[in-house]
């Protein structure tokens, strides 16, 4: 019996976020379906979903459903929107219908817009969630003492008691969540934190000290440019000091199975070989803003390109110098 009284968890993408939300929340007694594509569907229908965190290993075993188009939901359901910003829009369009409650648990702040455009009763997420996925029904979930931090509000502000009800279901399932009524004012915050994702992707982590210092640079630029687009455009952002008050000591990386951190989304992105990787969401939403509002964008623009062209040919995470970077950017 559903410990939330009858509200089910259809979870749009399960991936590294998707899976240890869904896989969480399944385990905590929630109603939980999961909407997954090729080996990892097949994986996870066949075998269950292997969710290992660092003080125990689960297997999750829920309906896994590998058609948008297929799936039924009620009124009283929530959608947590989980795929990458790049295959947001074939997923929204796929979906039988829109009269539904929508959560983007994401990066970046472009998949509320889509999400509303279409009709979606859409809510925003700010997600700090260290997870891994590279094995086809696999997923370490590397947070420690909790699993995550999901806080969540109405977009484009405002709570309402669907997303108290829903942050409930979080707290009770491994997660820090509460429900925020300027949500999209952390999603801003968070988005300056996901800048150096394409460019840990391209350098990697196994770098000298000289090869740090041009990271430390790049990053530090690319935010600099993000801050001064928020500032021309008029973009209230939630403050570092904020930022570290909130997440505290609630949310940190932690070994699985002895397995180290490997690498963040886009790094996951390019060690898969997925063909795509979300930067045209992260640095391209910097590169949008300079565009409209006069704000020069060097870093970002070139990020967000060389990233790109990295998935495009197959390239491997790791595979571009520092030096290369900031060569093309001066």
């Amino acid at each position: 019996m559903p410990l939330n009284g009858g509200m089910r968890f259809v979870v749009l993408g399960a991936g590294a976020v998707g899976a240890t939300v869904g896989g969480r929340l399944a385990d905590a007694g929630y109603d939980v379906v999961l909407l997954a594509r090729g080996a990892h569907a097949e994986a996870m229908a066949r075998d269950g979903l292997r969710l290992a965190m660092p003080d125990r290993v689960v297997t999750v075993r829920v309906p896994v459903v590998t058609d948008p188009s297929a799936l039924r939901y009620d009124d009283g359901d929530a959608l947590l929107l989980t795929t990458k910003t790049q295959d947001t829009s074939a997923v929204l369009d796929a979906l039988p219908r829109r009269d539904a409650a929508i959560f983007c648990m994401q990066n970046g702040v472009a998949n509320e817009r889509l999400a509303a455009r279409r009709g979606f009763e859409t809510y925003g997420v700010v997600v700090m969630l260290p997870a891994v996925f590279l094995e086809p029904g696999h997923v370490d979930a590397q947070g420690s003492p909790y699993s995550g931090l999901l806080d969540l509000g109405r977009w484009p502000h405002g709570v309402d008691d669907r997303a108290t009800d829903v942050a409930t279901a979080l707290s009770a399932s491994g997660f820090v969540s509460a429900p925020e009524p300027r949500v999209m004012r952390w999603k801003y915050a968070k988005l300056l934190r996901n800048l150096g994702n394409s460019l840990e992707a391209m350098t990697g982590h196994d770098l000298d000290e000289s090869a740090l210092d041009v990271v430390r640079e790049l990053d530090a630029r690319a935010r600099a440019e993000a801050e001064e687009c928020y500032r021309a455009a008029g973009i209230d952002w939630a403050s570092d000091d904020e930022w570290a008050a909130r997440r505290g000591m609630q949310v940190q990386w932690a070994p699985v199975e002895g397995r180290d951190r490997r690498g963040g989304s886009t790094w996951q992105s390019l060690a898969r070989a997925t063909g795509g990787v979300e930067a045209d969401y992260l640095n391209g939403e910097i590169v949008l803003l300079g565009a409209q509002y006069g704000v020069a964008t060097p870093v970002n623009r070139v990020l967000q390109r060389e990233v790109a062209a990295l998935a495009r040919r197959g390239g491997s995470p790791g595979s571009v110098r520092p030096s290369d970077l900031l060569a093309v950017v001066t």
